[in-house]
């Protein structure tokens, strides 16, 4: 996945309006979503707006008539991708009685749905021992004391990644305190082994397999063994 810090911009995207769309406007706009997706998902956020119209098969002003400006094209992915993965987890929380069990279903859903590629820029960045000025209060109790180089949570004013990390943060809890999860493992952790176990290759079923194969292994990372 390609981090990147963005600067959102408050602009609100036409297709976002609540006005109903025409046919044809509202296809253009399923189109540039999806190749949004498409595209996002293989190079990162910081890909251009010329590839997404291009695999929409658009003319970019297309694009921008819909979507002012890349920031807000990407914040309407990120905050799709957001819900799903928050949906994920609840669903693992819901439908799986054992700890352990419940965060492995959260993560092979996720690796498998492709969603830890398009995480929001701004959930996962690196940070220092200071946290730049980031107030305790705004950091999950898991994270507050970290080294220099470490990843933290930054949900900053965005509700949506709030939720996101209170509801995988649950289920990290619960797997760790069952003994089932090294206590050393952070929210941030689960949700860079989702990003990272996420590959983009050419071919999808290699990707699949990859990404199975990859995931098993990061799985046995995470868990705790008897002393």
């Amino acid at each position: 996945m390609h981090v990147q810090d963005s600067h959102w911009s408050s602009t609100v995207a036409e297709g976002a309006r609540t006005t109903p769309l025409r046919v044809d406007a509202q296809r253009n706009l399923e189109h540039v979503l999806r190749a949004a997706r498409e595209v996002f998902g293989e190079l990162g956020y910081g890909a251009p707006m010329e590839d997404v119209a291009r695999r929409a098969r658009v003319g970019v002003g297309t694009v921008y008539r819909r979507f002012p400006s890349k920031d807000v094209l990407v914040r309407r992915i990120a905050e799709e991708e957001t819900s799903r993965l928050t949906e994920q987890a609840r669903a693992a929380l819901g439908q799986e009685d054992e700890p352990w069990s419940a965060l492995s279903r959260f993560l092979r859903t996720s690796v498998a749905s492709g969603a830890g590629r398009l995480l929001p820029p701004q959930v996962l960045r690196v940070g220092v021992a200071e946290e730049r000025g980031l107030p305790e209060h705004a950091r999950l109790p898991q994270q507050r004391t970290q080294t220099a180089g470490e990843l933290r949570l930054v949900p900053e004013d965005d509700a949506g990644a709030a939720q996101l990390l209170s509801v995988v943060g649950q289920l990290v809890e619960r797997a760790r305190a069952a003994g089932e999860l090294r206590p050393d493992v952070s929210v941030s952790d689960v949700l860079l082994v989702i990003a990272t176990a996420a590959p983009s290759l050419p071919d999808a079923a290699q990707q699949a397999a990859a990404s199975a194969r990859l995931l098993d292994i990061l799985l046995e990372g995470l868990r705790s063994r008897p002393a």
